[in-house]
């Protein structure tokens, strides 16, 4: 049965709840995935067969797997143990974020926690965490959607699971402002609030990285192309280490002060730079739309 699995890819969805599982499924439909929500742990393998006796029906299948099924999510474990027994590949996927915003996301969406029938929503959350410590280990992708909105999370996940990806390696290039707090899913974090600052100009002080009169500043500076070059060198490394080892995603954060000038610049450089190499790559500027509405 292992080598019929090989030509269906089984991704199965869990994380916390308020996480974005629902928009998860939505676009990973639209990518062609025959999706289940709330699928109970038992029935997994059960479907898993029935998938792969499609004669090729469903190729791509994403499973949502979560508290929501009570008592029965205890049986997940032994469920995913009897995949890996039967020789069939699979993916998991977490969905994660922080307190603070699923706190915000269920009194906005006035839905009940599934577990907080005798608790409190923090306790909930807490416990959730605590429930699914575990299987967030074995993940194989991880990711906080604390500060993405459903277009930057669709991106995302199109980047990680396109079946046209030639490499299915995915590099996500997230650059940021270090007064806002670093990206919680980073793997690389690279801080570059010692090159000069752009904002220091008050020709480019209302500018951002996108705009090309900051970009020759950065980029033209010899600290910047010493930089880039070991910064690149390292990453040239690490890469197909990474990819040896068995990682699908690597989350690269470059952060200065505001997330305005000099981490987008090197995060529009570095990232076109490794599309060049190959690689299949997601530059996101997280704290930038800030700027831009206030000019």
């Amino acid at each position: 049965m292992g080598q019929e699995a090989q030509g269906i890819h089984i991704l199965i969805i869990t994380g916390l709840s308020g996480a974005g599982k629902s928009q998860a499924v939505n676009c990973l439909e639209d990518m062609g995935y025959y999706c289940v929500d709330n699928l109970p742990p038992a029935l997994l393998n059960k479907f898993v067969e029935l998938s792969l006796q499609s004669e090729g029906k469903i190729e791509k299948v994403a499973l949502v797997i979560d508290v929501r099924g009570g008592e029965f999510f205890n049986d997940l474990s032994q469920a995913l143990q009897e995949l890996q027994e039967g020789h069939i590949p699979f993916e998991i996927l977490f969905l994660e974020a922080s307190n603070e915003v699923l706190v915000r996301r269920f009194k906005e969406s006035r839905r009940r926690h599934p577990l907080a029938e005798k608790r409190s929503l923090l306790e909930a959350i807490q416990l959730e965490r605590d429930m699914l410590e575990e299987l967030r280990g074995r993940a194989n992708v991880v990711v906080d959607t604390s500060t993405l909105n459903p277009r930057e999370l669709k991106e995302k996940l199109q980047a990680q699971f396109s079946q046209h990806q030639d490499n299915p390696f995915t590099i996500n290039l997230v650059t940021f402002g270090y007064k806002s707090g670093i990206p919680m899913d980073s793997d690389l974090v690279i801080d570059v609030r010692f090159l000069t600052n752009p904002f220091y100009d008050p020709v480019m002080r209302t500018m951002t990285g996108a705009d090309q009169p900051v970009i020759d500043y950065v980029l033209d500076s010899p600290i910047t192309k010493s930089f880039t070059r070991r910064f690149l060198n390292l990453l040239k490394f690490l890469i197909p280490h990474y990819i040896k080892e068995g990682k699908t995603n690597l989350n690269v954060a470059i952060g200065c002060t505001g997330g305005q000038h000099r981490s987008v610049v090197l995060g529009d450089y570095i990232g076109q730079k490794l599309k060049k190499l190959g690689y299949n790559v997601l530059v996101r500027h997280r704290d930038i739309a800030k700027y831009k509405a206030e000019e």
